[in-house]
């Protein structure tokens, strides 16, 4: 994969977590109770967290000729914010209930993302 893509897909990511860090902050602060407010921090924290791991991995793609584990390491990155992220912004917002098995998949694409991240780095 190219390295901008994952450029876009950091920049587009950071974009969305402050935007919706903004909208949790100012705009659901009186719709929703603290642990709703805390579980949507939680959503923008790990998606604005792991949009600076894109950023990192398209660097390191700059650099790269070509290295598959960082390809998948990012591919793992954006899967785990939709899974991660996503699932518990649509939680708070009151999706379906059947949406929270969804949350640790997310977390599970995070950590194998990142040691592919580190794999990939080392076979630089």
């Amino acid at each position: 994969m190219k390295a901008n893509y994952f450029l876009l897909a950091a920049s587009l990511n950071g974009f969305l977590a402050v935007a919706l860090g903004a909208f949790g902050a100012h705009g659901l602060k009186a719709r929703l109770s603290e642990h709703y407010l805390s579980v949507w921090q939680t959503a923008v924290q790990y998606q604005f967290y792991h949009a600076l791991a894109l950023g990192l991995i398209a660097l390191f793609l700059q650099r790269a000729v070509a290295n598959s584990w960082l390809n998948a390491s990012g591919y793992l990155m954006l899967v785990g914010i939709v899974f991660f992220s996503g699932s518990l912004y649509w939680l708070t917002l009151g999706g379906p209930r059947w949406l929270g098995p969804v949350t640790p998949i997310g977390g599970v694409c995070f950590l194998i993302g990142w040691i592919l991240l580190a794999i990939g780095a080392l076979r630089q």
